[in-house]
């Protein structure tokens, strides 16, 4: 069964869906770990794969897509209860609204439908209950590429011999397996690099557990919040990269919630400063060379198997531009000129177009890319429009009265020359 234009239609959780069909049908995995995985239950499963069978790629594509819900009410009703609502009860909670409604205006609406249209428009906002702080023991996972731990440790390395690094480690929560790479910061391109690193040499995760830094998760207040047309969250370049690699991101409130990874940075603390003193590394390339020949020995040593057989790390999709993926994204304005201004640097694009938006790729190796959708434009690097110098005026120095003779002020008074005595 090979792979046909049916799949290029496929989004990419129905992708991610057909590759763990595709494993059961390779007898990597069974359907019982496969329903897990996927959060259906044996009998869903059995049935998708029945469908792979008979129509292939196309099996895993829901039949529904693309139609109308019979039961979805009509957009007038809606447009009618929402003018309604601003109307006269403007700040009502949407139980009361909808029985105000049904009780004064003949309008029937049930409360849950009406609560998800006023979130929709922004008029209400919803109360989330805080919880108590409870830290409870929690079982490894039972599949290796379940979840990977994912954080970066600021420590002194190379001791005094060289610049401070930073380590970015992935282990495997199954497994302990550890997977690392020596970077001189903590930021967007190490974070895009190691993941690079990792899913050239692993696959692709199922879920990512890391902390709340400002690489992965956007801690600022929302901008568009309340746009209609925008996205309710907005993504790092981390974050955007993971979405679009079918990666979940779970993101721990407290440095004890992903404890094995910030336990397993103590360990390599300790071993791994010692390895590097011994190497003699006195540079971010030599301390990765060190790395990449102690993580063998090491990993030989501290993993452990998994509770249960099977590997959910997923194969890099060759449909997909990996390395663009794995850039950084920017959208720039195309002005009338066809110049861009990114990183205080104007480019003259070359390419004919009538794009008012361009997205600037900046890949991991130092290759710039701008593009219009899928179209590559040719650009040039160009000197930007000089800044005028600003002209100073000539202050005029501020008259400075003399008092008259007798003043007491008088006493004390700098004057150029001599003043005339009685």
């Amino acid at each position: 069964m090979g792979e046909g234009k049916d799949i290029l239609m496929m989004s990419r959780e129905e992708v991610q869906r057909y590759q763990i069909i595709r494993k059961i049908l390779d007898a990597e995995i069974n359907q019982q770990e496969a329903a897990e995985y996927l959060g259906r239950s044996d009998r869903q499963v059995r049935r998708i794969i029945r469908k792979v069978r008979e129509e292939g790629e196309s099996g895993v594509i829901h039949k529904l897509r693309g139609k109308t819900g019979c039961r979805r009410i009509n957009e007038k009703i809606r447009r009618r209860i929402l003018q309604l609502y601003r109307k006269k009860y403007s700040g009502f909670g949407p139980l009361l609204a909808s029985e105000k409604m049904q009780e004064v205006d003949g309008v029937q609406v049930n409360e849950e439908t009406l609560r998800l249209w006023l979130i929709q428009q922004g008029l209400w906002k919803v109360r989330r209950q805080k919880k108590p702080k409870e830290r409870s023991w929690r079982a490894r996972k039972a599949h290796r590429g379940e979840m990977v731990q994912m954080d970066g440790s600021h420590h002194g390395w190379l001791e005094r011999r060289g610049p401070k690094l930073v380590l970015m480690g992935y282990i495997d929560d199954a497994t302990g397996r550890f997977y690392g790479k020596f970077y001189e910061y903590e930021g967007t391109m190490p974070a895009l690099g190691s993941l690079r690193g990792y899913v050239r040499k692993y696959g692709i995760p199922k879920t990512i557990y890391l902390d709340k830094h400002s690489t992965y998760k956007y801690n600022r207040p929302q901008k568009y919040k309340d746009w209609p047309f925008r996205d309710k969250e907005e993504l790092t370049q981390f974050g955007r990269a993971a979405r679009q690699l079918g990666i979940e991101l779970i993101y721990a409130h407290s440095p004890q919630a992903k404890g094995r990874v910030e336990r397993v940075f103590g360990t390599h603390q300790d071993r791994l400063v010692k390895e590097l003193r011994l190497a003699g590394a006195k540079t971010c390339e030599d301390a990765n060379r060190v790395l990449k020949s102690y993580l063998p020995r090491f990993n030989q040593k501290f993993e452990v198997p998994a509770r249960q057989s099977g590997d959910l790390h997923r194969p890099i999709d060759k449909r997909f531009d990996f390395d663009e993926i794995l850039s950084v994204q920017n959208e720039r304005v195309l002005r009338n000129d066809r110049t861009v201004l990114h990183q205080k640097q104007w480019y003259q694009v070359l390419t004919r177009t009538r794009a008012r938006r361009v997205v600037v790729y900046e890949y991991l190796n130092g290759r710039m890319v701008i593009k219009n959708g899928r179209r590559r434009l040719d650009y040039k690097p160009i000197e930007g429009p000089q800044e005028k110098k600003a002209v100073r005026r000539k202050v005029r120095p501020r008259f400075r009265p003399v008092p008259p003779r007798g003043s007491y002020w008088r006493d004390g008074f700098k004057l150029k020359g001599s003043l005339p005595t009685n």
